[in-house]
């Protein structure tokens, strides 16, 4: 099964910019889909050639002398005799790149060759602390892909364009979305919710539509995450860098989803696991959101040091770690707002649609997010985004409860309005604009 990817579009462009193009780079988390849809991409070519360095090790000799694209070439044709090589009409994949330094720093040479596009995927660029060589700066395009978002999780369930532009519609008229359907949205809203986007996932549970084998698929990409860690991590922080992956479930189901080294484990510091939170951030598995002290222009300006969030970048990934009942009552609720009836549901709940709300703002591009919570009261707003308009308070309710920390924040005049997102469909008072959940996928 194909799934419809918007990253498609870019590769398109960049094939289209003419023979003068840069080699591209696309950056991600393993098993986000990445070679599925170069693989994909290059059926629009008359010769396709794939070289995977994690299958086959080997394939780095191809690049350990000279880096001159005839002598590149003529390796390739020889490890490949019935490879083509037409220029304009030839597709090299350099498939896991972060295995082999020396194809990496061939990507210039390709580059300044023109005859042949090229394209290079990796997870884990530039954070092999056990390796040094030179990136070709200056000469690679780099794009970066995620699972699926919802809108591509639409597209996958058949959802028509036309819907979707009813939706958009209403979003940028800030007008009512028809009741049937903004129930069927919230309705895949939760299956997003539970599923989340790593592809295999999505396409098992799109032909099974059964909880318990897509679960199984779901927990073996997470297992695959916590085995990934201990592959590329620089041994002196594996097992540290295992442990607070694993500990964002328990980090996101506190009352305060501050994330605490304690959690991790006992008597644990800023010292002993901040460089873990780094590399976990660079291989792209975690998004970190900043607590910030006051608002002003910069947001960073106001953050404090050490004081932050951690959420997954995928929402199937933290819904993976917990038991599967958690799954079952998730599905099982009618109502994204009712209490479930299961406990640790109902304990969880808060950080769960947090992560929901991470993983859609991630996948919109958001990369510097940020939020308050005052320690005196109550008061609190989950993310901050910076936009056109200025800075942009946005507060996630998985219940009904009255928005009143964003309304708090809203007499501040340097702030033009806020979002609160939940289940209730679209309105306006004042500066306040109510949102429901899947309209993220337009913010």
């Amino acid at each position: 099964m194909m799934l419809r990817r918007k990253m498609m579009a870019e590769l398109i462009r960049w094939r289209e910019s003419g023979p003068e193009k840069k080699c591209l780079m696309i950056r991600g988390a393993r098993q986000v889909g990445k070679t599925y849809l170069v693989r994909e991409f290059g059926k629009s070519y008359t010769n396709y050639i794939e070289l995977n360095f994690i299958e086959h090790p080997e394939y780095s000799n191809i690049f350990s002398g000279s880096l001159d694209v005839d002598t590149m070439r003529l390796n390739i044709s020889a490890l490949f005799p019935s490879a083509v090589f037409t220029p304009g009409e030839t597709l090299i994949l350099l498939d896991e790149i972060q295995e082999s330094p020396e194809a990496l720093t061939s990507l210039k040479f390709w580059t300044l060759d023109h005859r042949y596009d090229v394209i290079a995927t990796g997870s884990t660029l530039g954070i092999d602390y056990k390796t040094s060589f030179s990136f070709p700066v200056g000469h690679v395009k780099t794009l970066e892909m995620t699972s699926l978002d919802f809108e591509e999780f639409l597209w996958a369930k058949g959802m028509k364009e036309e819907v979707i532009e009813q939706v958009r519609t209403c979003f940028q008229n800030r007008e009512a979305v028809p009741s049937v359907i903004h129930d069927r949205m919230m309705q895949l809203m939760k299956e997003y919710l539970i599923t989340g986007g790593m592809p295999e996932v999505v396409k098992h549970f799109l032909a099974s539509n059964n909880l318990a084998s897509m679960d199984e698929i779901q927990r073996q990409i997470y297992a695959d995450n916590i085995d990934n860690i201990a592959h590329y991590a620089p041994s002196q922080i594996r097992m540290r860098t295992q442990k607070c992956y694993r500990s964002i479930p328990a980090q996101l189901s506190k009352e305060n989803h501050k994330f605490q080294y304690k959690i991790v484990e006992q008597g644990g510091t800023s010292t002993r696991f901040e460089t873990c939170l780094d590399w976990l951030e660079k291989a792209y598995l975690i998004l970190p959101v900043h607590h910030v002290s006051a608002i002003g222009f910069p947001l960073d300006s106001f953050h404090e040091e050490g004081t932050f969030r951690i959420y997954p970048t995928d929402i199937g990934m933290l819904i993976a770690a917990y038991p599967f009942l958690v799954k079952g009552a998730l599905w099982e609720n009618e109502n994204l707002e009712d209490q479930p009836r299961n406990l640790i549901v109902g304990q969880a709940k808060g950080g769960i649609y947090e992560a929901l709300a991470a993983d859609m703002l991630y996948k919109r591009g958001y990369r510097d997010l940020f939020y308050l919570k005052d320690q005196k009261s109550t008061r609190e707003v989950e993310f901050f985004i910076t936009n056109q308009d200025g800075i942009i308070p946005v507060e996630i309710k998985a219940g009904r409860n009255r928005a009143n920390s964003l309304g708090h924040l809203l007499e501040n005049p340097m702030i033009p309005y806020g979002y609160k997102l939940s289940s209730q469909n679209v309105g306006v008072s004042g500066k306040r604009i109510t949102l429901p959940l899947y309209m993220l996928m337009f913010l």
